[in-house]
This record gives C-alpha cells, sequence and structure tokens, in this order.
C-alpha cells in the first residue's frame, strides 16, 4: 500500500485543461481524488459534500477568490489541509493565503514530482512552501510576534507544554519537517505527529502554520 492511498484529494482551478491534468496527475499516484471544481462557490458547496482531505487550491478564481474559499471552508473544517497551487509569487499573495488558512503554497511551475510530494507533505502536516516562500512567511511571523501577545498567554492558567512538546515545538519554528524531527529526536514520525496533535490541542490552534507563529512569538526558533 503506498503512502497516499486512501488520502482524498479535491482540485479548484478555473482553467479547464489544468485542473484535469493535476487531478490525473493525482490519481494515477494513488491519491483519491473526490472533487473539483472551477469557480469559488462551486468549491465549497463540493468541499463540504465530498470531505477531502487535501485541497489543491488556485488563488485566481471567478464568483468567490480562492482565499475567501480557504478562510470559509477552513474555519468550518478545521482538520482540512490546504495547498495553494498558484502562478502567483507575489508576497502579498502567499501571506494572504497563509493568514486565510492555507498550510502550503506551491507556484504553477513545479514538477509533477514537486506537486506529488507536497500534496503528501501538506496530507501530513508539514508546512510546504516553493523555495523561497519559507522565509518570507518565517519573516512575516517574527514582524507579528513583536505585537503584544495577549495577557492570558503568561497567566497561571495557560496550557503547559510537556519537555518533549517543547522541544518538538522548537524545532516545528525552525521549519524541520515531521521526518527530520523524527531524525534528530530519534522517535517514530507517528509520534512526531502525535506530540503536534497534543500541542494543537493544549493551546487551541488549528494548524501547523498558526503553531509556528505561536512558537516564534515566544522566541522558540532562536534557541
Amino acid at each position: 500500500m503506498t503512502e497516499q492511498t486512501g488520502l482524498k484529494v479535491m482540485v479548484v482551478d478555473d482553467h479547464p485543461m489544468w485542473r484535469d491534468a493535476v487531478a490525473r496527475d493525482l490519481a494515477e499516484a494513488g491519491f483519491e481524488v473526490v472533487a473539483t471544481a472551477g469557480d469559488g462557490l462551486q468549491a465549497v458547496r463540493r468541499a463540504q459534500a465530498a470531505s477531502p482531505d487535501v485541497l489543491v487550491l488556485d488563488l485566481n478564481l471567478p464568483g468567490l477568490p480562492g482565499v475567501q474559499v480557504c478562510k470559509e471552508l477552513v474555519g468550518a473544517h478545521p482538520s482540512l489541509r490546504v495547498l495553494v497551487l498558484s502562478a502567483s509569487g507575489e508576497h502579498a499573495d502567499v501571506l494572504e493565503a497563509v493568514k486565510s488558512g492555507a498550510t502550503g503554497y506551491l507556484l504553477k511551475s513545479a514538477s509533477t514530482e514537486e506537486l506529488l510530494d507536497a500534496v503528501r507533505r501538506t496530507a501530513a502536516g508539514d508546512a510546504v512552501f516553493t523555495p523561497g516562500l519559507a522565509g518570507l512567511v518565517l519573516g512575516e511571523y517574527r514582524r507579528l510576534a513583536t505585537e503584544p501577545v495577549p495577557a492570558t498567554a503568561d497567566e497561571p492558567g495557560a496550557p503547559r507544554l510537556t519537555e518533549r512538546e517543547t522541544e518538538v515545538l522548537r524545532l516545528v519554528a525552525k521549519g524541520l519537517s515531521y521526518k527530520q524531527i523524527a531524525e534528530r529526536l530519534v522517535i517514530s514520525h507517528r509520534t512526531v505527529q502525535n506530540h503536534v496533535q497534543n500541542t494543537l490541542g493544549k493551546l487551541q490552534l488549528h494548524n501547523r502554520v498558526e503553531l509556528v507563529r505561536y512558537a516564534i512569538e515566544r522566541g522558540l526558533d532562536e534557541g
């Protein structure tokens, strides 16, 4: 059984030939393509019916912009992973996508292999970005981290993480993948995922991107 067997993916793009080609590549690689859509409103409706694990989403959509599609669907289904696949590498577009809930951002110039790998990693909870864009996103989080942290974060009632959870969180903040963290700490990939899920639950966060911001706000990426 391949790693992606059983992973449900939906492809949203307003160009039929591109949309069909991406869906075909994913299906041939073993992913279950549960739906496709060509505009924003259709995307929201079909995603709610098909319940994909990963949404491969273009930003430039008629009817409803991609960032709004992402915001609505992630807001309603926090476990949904969104990988933006866009022709735009503009910094504003990347940051807007991440703020709307996307966990990854890949340019359409990526190869088929890069796309398949990005979908696999997005499904596993990794934050996946075209080279060069990850630094941009981390830089933005560092800028946001200069804003005051809500007082509740340091109150006695704030959730306490175990030593290992903090260790994993520090490595997440440094941009390491789950696989790299597992190798660094000599634990299994599944154990890393469990620690991250426990940490998300304790901190009431929804995804790895929010977790990275939380960690950077507290300087954990500097250690």
